[in-house]
């Protein structure tokens, strides 16, 4: 069975407190998450002080974006001190980076991804300086055009690109999830994995996408749904998330594989369930054999009724009696 990659974004629902963010690993570990992502970022590298909110941010009572980032920023001390911290549990630590210091730091990090949010997707500099890197790209794709992804991908330049469908609402409403979108990834970026980066308030969201070929699901996961920041009413609770992953694990578990056989738990019915030919009235040696005297039913074994046609016509070999087996 082929596991799907959960990454459970904490993002910055640590809300600043270092043991917060550690309690939240601790609780991504115990539910099954395989991995935990940050924000690596340096808030006067990317957004002016004066910058507007996002609507879902206002309640938040910020007077801008620099404010709110730079309450939820992370030193490179404290992600070190994460990055030891989830080796530790034995769960991967990924970060997203959102500016070219924060990218430098995430390459002295020894781990598998680097993760590109959807807002850099159209921020050349960036992308050009993470097509740099030697670990696996995810980028999310939230709020972009398909213009948009293929010129990303194409000066990120690298084969092995993981595209996860995504949308910026927080949350995002189900009728605006889209998820046939990881359909058309498959036909554009034939050689890419694709996944899910989901906004959504639904645990089952990600295990409709996983049975639609997503390999890589991300979502947010918080301790407190009430908890004052921007990302919490979008994020599930602990036992909502371990719910999600359950659900995914059956997706995992049910799709199987892409050649047609028969299991080992249906092979018991199938004598059972299918019909075979027998004799509709007596029917008396060297008879013709015809739809007349001939008829299909469950008999647990026998002529199968695929072979109709080849007995209609011909002779019978001994006599028969109602319901005698062909």
């Amino acid at each position: 069975m082929k596991k799907t990659y959960v990454i459970a974004e904490i993002g910055v629902n640590h809300n600043g407190d270092i043991n917060k963010a550690k309690k939240l690993i601790n609780v991504a570990k115990k539910i099954g998450a395989d991995c935990v992502k940050f924000q690596a970022y340096k808030s006067n590298e990317i957004v002016l002080k004066n910058c507007d909110l996002a609507n879902y941010q206002k309640k938040l009572r910020f007077k801008n974006q620099f404010d709110m980032l730079k309450k939820y920023e992370l030193s490179e001390k404290q992600l070190i001190d994460l990055n030891n911290f989830s080796k530790k549990k034995k769960i991967d630590f990924m970060l997203s980076v959102f500016d070219v210091s924060s990218f430098k730091f995430d390459q002295k990090i020894k781990n598998k991804y680097l993760k590109i949010p959807s807002g850099e997707i159209t921020n050349y500099p960036l992308l050009k300086l993470c097509s740099k890197t030697r670990k696996r790209i995810i980028l999310s794709t939230g709020a972009s055009n398909l213009k948009e992804i293929k010129n990303a991908v194409k000066i990120i330049n690298k084969k092995n690109i993981i595209l996860l469908h995504c949308n910026s609402a927080y949350p995002t409403p189900i009728e605006d999830m889209n998820l046939n979108n990881l359909i058309m990834f498959k036909k554009y970026f034939k050689n890419f994995k694709v996944g899910l980066s989901d906004h959504s308030r639904s645990v089952l969201i990600p295990m409709v996408a996983t049975g639609m070929g997503a390999e890589f699901i991300e979502k947010h996961i918080t301790l407190d749904n009430k908890s004052i920041g921007p990302d919490h009413k979008s994020s599930l609770s602990p036992k909502d998330y371990k719910n999600m992953i359950e659900n995914i694990r059956l997706a995992d578990k049910s799709k199987g594989s892409f050649k047609r056989k028969i299991s080992s738990s249906e092979k018991i019915n199938r004598k059972i369930i299918r019909k075979y030919i027998v004799a509709k009235t007596t029917i008396k040696k060297g008879s013709k054999l015809n739809k007349n005297n001939l008829t299909t039913k469950r008999t647990n074994g026998g002529v199968s009724a695929i072979n109709w046609i080849k007995l209609i016509g011909t002779k019978a070999k001994r006599n028969y009696n109602l319901d005698d087996k062909l």
